[in-house]
């Protein structure tokens, strides 16, 4: 079959109906040769973009994480004060996870099994804001090891709200009441951070 006219990357028009058949379809009925059929391709041809169908369903996650790991990118690079960016970066992370769970939960359930799975794409995902997590941490000015304490403080106690299985389970806890809960762990995080008392 010939390609379709179109000035969208071939890639990113095949991740589009990718996501498309996945809303329409969920992931089980979702396969490689329809989404070909309307891309107007070979099912061949879609391999040379995407290897597997694991990888085309792992490009279509990648695609709405890549904005969140840019919105904790922009905060550390921010001008303002320490504890004002993790808590923006935390409540941006917990944010972006239960906007996409309400708005595209077929979607989102992509990226919940693959963190189920450990697959890279979840993988990669962590280590970014991880990444971005350390860069505040280490601004902060604790030593080395009170570092790695203050880290493993801030994803213990907000495991709840960056964990995409815990959110997925708090799908039916309301808005007002996860944002409170998440404010009130937030609040006591910053505060022991502040004391230095971990």
């Amino acid at each position: 079959m010939a390609r379709p006219e179109s000035s969208e990357p071939t890639d990113a028009r095949l991740l589009d109906l990718a996501a498309d058949h996945i809303r329409q379809h969920g992931l089980a009925r979702t396969t490689v040769v329809a989404i070909a059929r309307e891309a107007q391709m070979s099912h061949g041809n879609v391999y040379r973009y995407f290897p597997s169908k694991e990888a085309l369903v792992d490009a279509v996650s990648t695609q709405w994480l890549k904005g969140i790991e840019a919105g904790a990118r922009d905060i550390c690079d921010a001008p303002d004060p320490v504890f004002d960016k993790l808590e923006r970066i935390l409540a941006g992370v917990h944010s972006a996870y239960r906007n996409k769970l309400e708005s595209d939960p077929k979607i989102f359930d992509l990226f919940v099994e693959a963190s189920r799975e450990g697959r890279g794409v979840a993988r990669r995902h962590r280590v970014k804001l991880q990444a971005e997590v350390t860069r505040v941490v280490e601004e902060a000015g604790f030593s080395p090891a009170d570092q790695r304490r203050a880290l493993a403080l801030i994803f213990d106690m907000c495991h709840r709200f960056l964990n995409p299985g815990s959110v997925r389970a708090d799908a039916e806890v309301t808005r007002a009441q996860i944002e409170a809960r998440f404010e009130r762990v937030v609040r006591a995080l910053i505060r022991t951070l502040s004391a230095g008392q971990f």
